[in-house]
């Protein structure tokens, strides 16, 4: 069976190993223990994937665990799938939402440009 160490995943996945040392705190990955080295098993591994994955996605962590830990081998997992869908559903709604505010904000930057030219120009100091 495959085991990684916590260098070997950091460098796999470019993070550091302060940050699988912050997962393993919060409980999202678990790995055996010899001595004081820690060993990572693939099932570690493809924990780490997910939580990275839904990370970029903008998952909060507790989501992620949540997520991750519906997982049943064996079974058609429905029930985490349709959880994933709600969450990337919810962070698109998000995004747009902050994509919609940052055009207004540009929209509003661009008038107040405009005004302090045109403002500029009146007094002769441009």
């Amino acid at each position: 069976m495959a085991e990684y160490s916590i260098s070997e995943l950091a460098k796999e996945f470019e993070v550091t190993t302060r940050t699988i040392r912050h997962y393993e705190e919060l409980g999202l990955l678990s790995p055996a223990r010899r001595g004081q080295t820690r060993v990572y098993s693939p099932a570690d591994r493809t924990r780490l994937r997910l939580i990275l994955r839904g990370k970029r996605l903008g998952l909060s962590l507790d989501d992620s665990r949540e997520i991750i830990d519906m997982y049943e081998p064996g079974k058609t997992n429905v029930d985490q799938l349709k959880k994933l869908i709600d969450a990337i559903q919810s962070q698109r709604t998000k995004l747009n939402q902050q994509l919609d505010d940052i055009s207004k904000l540009l929209k509003d930057l661009n008038q107040a440009e405009v005004d302090c030219v045109t403002a500029l120009k009146s007094t002769g100091r441009t």
